[in-house]
């Protein structure tokens, strides 16, 4: 007789075997090595369709993209940077925005004032691993 694998350890085998259905090339997928695994999926959405979708194209007197996606970096960093993922995601698509380097350390340190030090340490972290990616060039 043998032994049972757990709900878990089923679900994770189940959910493996039909990835590798799917596409053998996501055998040895990795959601958990930042760019190069789950974040690499999603493109950076153009400047231009942020603006239509998050910036003041409809609201013309509203907030641009890139003050936008400066204000969710602020609250994300409120919930104590938690969300590695959207941290990085957003402070990507807000260099595509226009911000600058200097900015989203502004923004991620005035935080510190609400969230706390330990809150401002850990977003600041994910930012310059976006930081790093992208070079001194493009901020």
């Amino acid at each position: 007789m043998t032994d049972p694998k757990n709900p878990f350890e089923a679900m994770l085998a189940q959910a493996h075997d039909m990835a590798k259905a799917l596409n053998p090339a996501l055998e040895n997928f990795s959601p958990t090595d930042a760019f190069k695994g789950f974040e690499a999926l999603w493109p950076t959405m153009p400047k231009e369709v942020m603006e239509m979708m998050f910036g003041n194209t409809v609201n013309k007197d509203g907030l641009d993209a890139k003050t936008r996606l400066l204000l969710t970096l602020a609250g994300l960093t409120m919930q104590g940077a938690q969300a590695d993922t959207a941290v990085r995601q957003t402070v990507k698509h807000a260099l595509e925005a226009g911000a600058k380097k200097q900015e989203i350390v502004e923004t991620i340190g005035q935080m510190s004032v609400f969230a706390g030090i330990p809150a401002m340490t850990r977003a600041l972290e994910l930012a310059q691993q976006v930081l790093d990616d992208k070079g001194d060039d493009e901020t």
